[in-house]
């Protein structure tokens, strides 16, 4: 007895120390500094100032987005979400979340700005297999792998899409709406 606890110590102080001393990869490293790859600069990716209103602004915006299929979650004054579902490949699945914010500008507040941002998640269909547990009380349980899995979409990656030529083709249609919804030619 005093031989099987002479070995037992051991391994349990080692399995414990082995626990607590693992280092973090290089990703985790990376991860957490994204933010100092963010500029602030003063361009123009995510907003375009237009000639109208914000509520004209904002429904320019979600006139744009129910034209290219996207489904509006909400539409008030000065915010539009909306969001699209893809399926490029059999086991993806890939969502565009649209948040457009107008802000009136100006004095009399007669122009708005549109700030817009997309995020794009991607999700993979995976497997996971079913076991079942059989309960033998000389043995404890045992589980029992079986041959059918559940199917399940996961989400794999999620991003603010930094595209400017993205959006750009969204605020071309936006103004396209404008012009439109205005009477303009």
């Amino acid at each position: 007895m005093h031989r099987l606890r002479s070995l037992i110590l051991p391994l349990l102080v080692g399995t414990l120390l082995a626990g607590c001393g693992s280092l973090p990869s290089s990703s985790d490293k990376t991860a957490g500094k994204v933010y100092q790859r963010e500029s602030f600069a003063a361009e123009e990716t995510f907003s375009r100032l237009f000639d109208a209103n914000v509520e004209t602004t904002c429904e320019a915006a979600r006139r744009a987005l129910l034209s290219q299929g996207y489904v509006i979650s909400k539409a008030d004054s000065g915010l539009v979400r909306g969001s699209k579902h893809f399926q490029p490949g059999g086991e993806m699945h890939v969502e565009i979340a649209f948040n457009v914010v107008c802000v009136g500008d100006g004095p009399k507040q007669q122009v708005a700005t549109a700030y817009v941002s997309a995020q794009q998640d991607r999700y993979a269909l995976k497997k996971s297999p079913q076991a079942a547990s059989l309960g033998v009380s000389a043995l404890g349980s045992i589980s029992v792998p079986l041959s059918s899995s559940d199917d399940s979409l996961v989400k794999v990656a999620s991003e603010t899409i930094p595209a400017g030529e993205f959006y750009d083709r969204f605020f071309t249609l936006m103004q396209r709406m404008l012009r439109e919804n205005t009477g303009e030619r």
